[in-house]
């Protein structure tokens, strides 16, 4: 259903499950371990895996902190896209690295709910993708001492209102880990 012409396959995004952002996470081994759940069946699907990695002045690239988590280990033929805005899209090859994959459709893991999650969700949206969001398996930090709500909150708000995303043409939702279907769009 996605707006971009000759895209009919679907594409499972990583987004950045490094060591320095994720660390002090909710439910991190939780979430990693539904991330790894979605690896698998994508690969065993032939669904491109996409590996989003972020870096700045906090996460310097080649450092520990910007190195994936252990647990998720990415393949030398997947794709890693680099980024240094909280848009996985900005400034990246992203667009690119989906068109060359016919890929119309986005299922979202990874981190931060709150920052780079969100702005690629809509960053997708925006540019026309259709854009699945996996409820249990993306996490955010602990910000409540600078006035935003308990990450379990962040989460759960995050995962309402992305499941009613609709535009002409291209559509959100959110799913679970056991919802996910790579097919083509059925809702999950």
């Amino acid at each position: 259903m996605t707006t971009l012409p000759d895209r009919p396959h679907t594409a499972l995004l990583v987004i950045d499950v490094q060591n320095g952002v994720v660390e002090h996470c909710h439910d991190l081994d939780g979430v990693v371990t539904n991330i790894s759940t979605l690896i698998d069946r994508a690969r065993a699907q032939d669904v491109p895996v996409v590996w989003v990695q972020h870096s700045d002045a906090e996460l310097e690239r080649g450092s520990e902190s910007w190195q994936f988590v252990p647990k998720l280990v990415r393949r030398a033929e997947e794709p890693v896209v680099h980024k240094r805005y909280t848009d996985s899209f900005e400034d990246t090859d992203l667009g690119s690295v989906l068109a060359e994959r016919g890929v119309g459709r986005l299922v979202v893991t990874g981190a931060q709910t709150d920052a780079c999650i969100r702005s690629t969700l809509h960053g997708a949206f925006v540019r026309g993708y259709d854009v699945t969001l996996v409820g249990d398996a993306h996490t955010t930090e602990d910000l409540t001492a600078y006035g935003a709500p308990a990450p379990e909150q962040v989460i759960a708000h995050t995962n309402l209102y992305w499941g009613e995303q609709r535009a002409p043409g291209r559509r959100g939702g959110t799913v679970t880990t056991a919802e996910v279907s790579f097919a083509a769009r059925d809702g999950g």
